[in-house]
């Protein structure tokens, strides 16, 4: 199976929570299915938000309806990514109504994530992904939540993949609800946390539980490719699981 992999890295990130906002912005603690969409986009070209606004229209922007259906794996690369507060003024004119019309702003970053991504290359929109990437081309430029937040994409290769027919255990992050996990053993780490899996109409974040672990597994609903000496963990929109 043909695969474009990636290196992805940023020197910070910011993954909005939309379900926190009071005196501090949180982030989700990975980059997620829908934030790399996004990303995707930006190195197509396709339109996003502010294009669906102008046009009046409530459906899914462009990319989202041109990408959704590509199969993605997600390798963070040291495990649970260290968290800070950050905190600064935002002076344009209308951030704020108080007096001198500065925003005092308070956001929680990621800092220094890193991620291998993975991208079964098989049909015409992942193709075009891989050719861009690996001639170095963007259309806008990519970012990891935020334009304040360059991402930084390396080490864009092609590589092959064979599924795996027996799990005992996944690299990546992979679905909570997918898997059975063997009697309690040892296990060095566990990260789990509901993250964006896609967009639903009314413009919300569809959640689901993502899990990254080196505990062993019973078994595995989903698919999970051998890359490398890597299993990743493919996460699939249903269809395409059919």
């Amino acid at each position: 199976m043909r695969i474009l992999t990636f290196h992805l890295s940023g020197v910070t990130a910011f993954f909005k929570r939309p379900d926190v906002n009071s005196d501090c912005y949180f982030t989700y603690g990975n980059i997620h299915r829908a934030a790399l969409l996004g990303l995707f986009g930006a190195v197509l070209g396709l339109s996003g938000y502010g294009w669906t606004k102008k046009k009046n229209e409530t459906a899914f922007p462009e990319y989202y309806k041109v990408l959704n259906g590509l199969q993605i794996g997600v390798l963070p690369k040291h495990g649970i990514c260290r968290k800070k507060i950050q905190i600064f003024n935002n002076s344009v004119g209308y951030a704020s109504f108080e007096q001198g019309g500065n925003l005092i702003v308070k956001e929680q970053w990621l800092e220094h994530p890193s991620w291998d991504i993975y991208v079964i290359a098989e049909d015409e929109i992942s193709e075009k992904l891989a050719s861009n990437l690996l001639n170095r081309k963007c259309v806008y430029v990519p970012y990891l939540g935020k334009n304040e937040h360059p991402a930084d994409i390396s080490d864009v290769r092609i590589v092959e993949g064979e599924r795996m027919l027996s799990v005992l255990s996944i690299d990546s992050l992979f679905e909570r609800e997918k898997a059975s996990f063997a009697e309690p053993g040892e296990s060095s780490f566990y990260y789990e946390e509901n993250l964006p899996w896609g967009l639903m109409e009314n413009g919300m974040y569809e959640l689901r539980k993502m899990v990254q672990t080196d505990s062993e597994l019973a078994n595995y609903e989903g698919m999970v490719l051998r890359i490398e000496d890597k299993a990743i963990a493919i996460l699939q929109p249903e269809d395409a699981e059919k």
